[in-house]
């Protein structure tokens, strides 16, 4: 092995110590500018949602709720009616959400071997 001096050992320990000072007191400069800069900025956010609406005020029903009776199902007033499409819808059917490719779109079709 090779055995370095003890003034030589303190030397280098001396060294190493000061480099590793200086790094860690420019890493401490580094960020406190970084700090001092946001700080400074504008920051500038995107709203990722629409702002809140209000909802509309719920018109007053003249009709009084209707009375619970222990054990039984939960009264409703009016009775719920079944939801029911106008005749136009019933014509045309369910439409297609996209449109039909154009001709240069399609693949031409896969040949057997």
């Amino acid at each position: 092995m090779n055995e370095m001096p003890p003034e030589e050992r303190k030397r280098a320990y001396r060294e190493d110590m000061l480099l590793a000072t200086a790094m860690v007191v420019m890493g401490v400069v580094i960020s406190g500018l970084s700090l001092v800069q946001l700080k400074t900025s504008r920051p500038e956010m995107a709203q990722a949602t629409p702002p809140l609406q209000s909802s509309p005020t719920p018109t007053p029903q003249n009709s009084p709720p209707a009375e619970s009776k222990p054990g039984g199902q939960r009264p409703t007033t009016p009775a719920p009616e079944p939801a029911r499409p106008d005749t136009e819808a019933q014509k045309a059917g369910s439409t297609p959400a996209l449109p039909p490719a154009p001709a240069e779109k399609t693949a031409p079709p896969i040949q057997q071997k």
